[in-house]
C-alpha cells in the first residue's frame, strides 16, 4: 500500500547564475511560501536555487527541533529563488504521482512524525535527503489522486474567493475613511477626549492586560507574583489606553480600545475616553487611530533624547474628522462587518487545512480495502 517517496521524486538544483530572478522566498512551518526576511546583497543571489511551477522546496535542516517538515509546492508561473540550504525537488512522472496530491500528503501530521523519527542526532535534528526519500506514502491511481485534489482545490477556491471579497471591502472602507479626512474640517482631538486615572485601590480587578502595536489588548507578560495591583489603572469598556514610549516599538504606537470587560493596565500607561459619544463615537475614533498614518504621525511628533515619547499634549493636538454622527455610525457598522468576516475567513482557513489528513485517511482506507480483497 505504501510506496517509497524517493522512487517518485528527483532533486533539482538550478542556481540563479545569471541573476535574472530576484524574488526570494522562504518556507514556513505552515507549508506556505513567504517573502524571505534574509538581508542579502544582489550579488549573493547567484548562490540561490531557482524554483519553478510544480516544484517543491523543503527545509530539512531542523525537522527534529520543530517536529515538522516545512515543505511547499510552488504554483506561480513566474520563477522565484530559495535558500541554497533548501532542497528543491519535483515529481518524476506526473502521470503516476500528481504534485498537488503529494502536497496534500505532506500536510499530514503522520508524515511529520515519520520524518521526525528519521532525523539525525544533531542539535537541530536534520533530515538528510536519502532519509527523506525513504519516507513512505500511499499512492492510489492517478484518477483517485485527482479526485481528492479536486475536492481540496474546490474548498481552497471558495476560501480564497471569500478572502478576496474581504480585501475589496476593506479597501472600500479605508478609501471612504480617507475621503472623510480630505473633505471634512479637521478638529483637535483634545476637544473630544479627556484623561482617566481611576486606580484599582480596592484590588477587585486582577485581569491585567498589556498593549500591542497591533492596536489590541494582550495578556500581560509581566511576572505578577506578589504584585500589589492597587496602583494599577482601571480600563473600562470603550476606554482607550496607549504607551507613550514610541522609540522602541518599530515606529508604531502601542494603543488599544477596550471592547470587553473592565481590566487593569500599568500605571505608566495613559488611559483616556471620549467625553461625549453623541459627538464622537469611540469606535469611529478607534478606526482613525488604527491607521498607519497615525503611527507615522505619532512617531514624528515624539520627543526626547534616549527615549522618545508621544505625550498627552501631543495626542490632544491630533487633528481628526468629525462627520455627522449618522455617518460615523454607518462606517463603524461597515468596519464591524469586515471584522466579523475576517473572523469567518480565519475559521475557514483553519477548517480547510486540517481536511488534508481526512482526505488522506479516505485514500488509505480505500487502498486497505483493495488489499483485503486481494487476500
Amino acid at each position: 500500500m505504501y510506496k517509497r517517496l524517493g522512487d517518485y521524486i528527483r532533486s533539482v538544483s538550478n542556481k540563479n547564475t545569471d541573476l535574472e530572478v530576484e524574488r526570494l522566498l522562504g518556507v514556513n512551518i505552515d507549508n506556505e511560501f513567504m517573502p524571505s526576511i534574509a538581508n542579502v546583497s544582489r550579488d549573493s543571489l547567484v548562490k540561490y536555487k531557482l524554483i519553478e511551477k510544480n516544484q517543491f522546496a523543503a527545509n530539512l535542516m531542523h525537522v527534529g527541533r520543530d517536529e515538522k517538515v516545512p515543505i511547499a509546492l510552488y504554483d506561480d508561473e513566474e520563477r522565484a529563488i530559495v535558500s541554497p540550504a533548501y532542497k528543491v525537488f519535483e515529481v518524476k512522472d506526473e502521470s503516476v504521482l500528481y504534485p498537488e496530491y503529494l502536497m496534500i500528503e505532506f500536510q499530514r501530521p503522520e508524515l511529520d512524525r515519520q520524518a521526525w523519527f528519521f532525523c539525525d542526532s544533531s542539535v537541530r535534528g536534520g533530515l538528510n535527503w536519502d532519509r527523506f526519500c525513504d519516507l513512505e506514502i500511499p499512492i492510489p491511481s492517478i484518477e483517485k489522486q485527482k479526485k481528492y485534489v479536486d475536492i481540496y482545490r474546490g474548498l481552497q477556491k471558495n476560501q480564497k474567493a471569500y478572502e478576496s471579497s474581504l480585501d475589496d471591502l476593506q479597501l472600500i472602507c479605508d478609501t471612504y475613511l480617507q475621503d472623510l479626512i480630505n473633505r471634512n474640517k479637521l478638529k483637535p482631538l483634545g476637544d473630544f477626549i479627556h484623561q482617566c486615572d481611576l486606580r484599582n485601590s480596592d484590588k477587585e480587578i486582577t485581569n491585567l492586560k498589556g498593549v500591542s502595536t497591533e492596536k489590541k489588548l494582550i495578556e500581560s507578560k509581566a511576572n505578577t507574583t506578589g504584585v500589589d495591583f492597587s496602583s494599577y489603572k482601571i480600563l473600562k469598556p470603550e476606554q482607550f489606553v496607549y504607551v507613550s514610549d514610541t522609540s522602541r516599538r518599530g515606529d508604531k504606537i502601542a494603543l488599544a480600545m477596550n471592547h470587553g470587560e473592565p481590566c487593569i493596565v500599568s500605571s505608566i500607561y495613559t488611559v483616556f475616553e471620549v467625553t461625549d459619544p453623541q459627538k464622537l463615537i469611540p469606535e469611529f475614533l478607534y478606526l482613525f487611530l488604527q491607521r498607519e498614518e497615525f503611527d507615522r504621525y505619532a512617531r514624528f511628533h515624539s520627543w526626547g533624547s534616549a527615549r522618545e515619547t508621544f505625550d498627552w499634549e501631543e495626542m490632544c493636538r491630533v487633528k481628526i474628522p468629525v462627520p455627522p454622527i449618522e455617518v460615523q455610525e454607518a462606517i463603524v457598522t461597515i468596519y464591524n462587518s469586515v471584522k466579523d468576516r475576517k473572523g469567518i475567513n480565519k475559521k475557514l482557513k483553519e477548517i480547510v487545512k486540517p481536511l488534508c489528513p481526512v482526505l488522506m485517511k479516505g485514500v488509505m482506507e480505500e487502498l486497505e480495502g483493495k488489499e483485503t480483497e486481494l487476500v
